[in-house]
C-alpha cells in the first residue's frame, strides 16, 4: 500500500495548489479519504502517513473495521457518506463523527431521537440531489433550504453543511455552484462536494471538504 501513501501525497499537493489558485487560505479544505470496500490493513498505512479523516458508505462495513483502528488512532474522524436507513440511525450516531447524508424527515427524526438518547452529537449535513436523479439519494434542491430549517426548528438538530454528488455525465461546476448558493440561503457554512475526478473544481466553487477514494486507494 505504499502506492496509496504516494497517491495521498499527490492529492494533498493538488488540494493545496487548488486552494492557492482559488485564493483560499491554505488548509481550508478537509480531505476525506474514502475507504469504503478497503480492509483495515489497506487503510492503516494511509493513517500512519498522517491522514485522519475518512469516509465510509455503509454502517455495517464501518463497524467491522473502524473500532479497532480507533483504538490505535483515537484522533480519527469518521464520516458516513452513503445513504442512511432509518433502522441504522442508532449505529450511525454511535460510530460516526459526521453524517453527511440526511435527506428526509424520517432520518432527521430518528437521528434526533438517537442523539438525545446517546448524548452524542455527530455533525450533520443535508444531502442534496442537485441533478434530480431518480436513482440517487438526496433531497430536491428546491426543498433543501426549507428542510434545513425544519431539521433545526422541528427536529431540534443542528445542520452544519450540505453535500452533493453531481451526475456522472454532466459538468460538475453548475452543481457545485447550486450547492454553494443553497448553503448561503440555508445559513450553513460547510460544503462537502468533489470526488476523485473533480475535487479541484469543487475547491474553486467553495468546497470545505472533498471526498477522494480511488485517487488515493486505487480502483476497487
Amino acid at each position: 500500500m505504499n502506492d496509496a501513501v504516494s497517491r495521498l501525497k499527490t492529492v494533498k499537493a493538488n488540494i493545496a495548489a487548488a486552494e492557492q489558485e482559488a485564493k483560499r487560505p491554505a488548509g481550508s479544505v478537509t480531505l476525506v479519504a474514502v475507504s469504503k470496500t478497503f480492509a483495515a490493513d489497506d487503510i492503516r498505512p494511509v493513517i500512519e502517513a498522517g491522514q485522519r479523516v475518512f469516509g465510509e458508505n455503509r454502517v455495517q462495513e464501518a463497524q467491522g473495521k473502524w473500532p479497532a483502528l480507533r483504538e490505535d488512532f483515537p484522533d480519527l474522524e469518521l464520516h458516513l457518506i452513503g445513504p442512511l436507513q432509518s433502522n441504522k440511525a442508532k449505529e450511525a450516531v454511535a460510530l460516526f463523527d459526521v453524517i453527511e447524508t440526511v435527506d428526509r424527515e424520517k432520518i432527521a427524526a430518528e437521528l434526533a431521537k438517537e442523539i438525545k438518547k446517546q448524548g452524542k452529537a455527530p455533525k450533520l449535513y443535508v444531502q442534496v440531489n442537485t441533478g434530480l436523479e431518480d436513482q440517487k439519494a438526496g433531497i430536491d434542491p428546491r426543498e433543501a433550504v426549507g428542510f434545513v430549517k425544519r431539521c433545526r426548528e422541528v427536529h431540534g438538530i443542528a445542520v452544519e453543511g450540505l453535500m452533493a454528488i453531481p451526475p456522472f455525465d454532466e459538468n460538475p461546476g453548475p452543481h457545485f455552484a447550486l450547492l454553494e448558493k443553497l448553503a448561503r440561503d440555508a445559513g450553513v457554512e460547510k460544503l462537502s462536494m468533489g470526488m476523485s475526478g473533480d475535487y479541484e473544481t469543487a475547491i474553486a466553487f467553495g468546497a470545505t471538504s472533498v471526498r477522494v477514494g480511488s485517487a488515493i486507494f486505487g480502483s476497487r
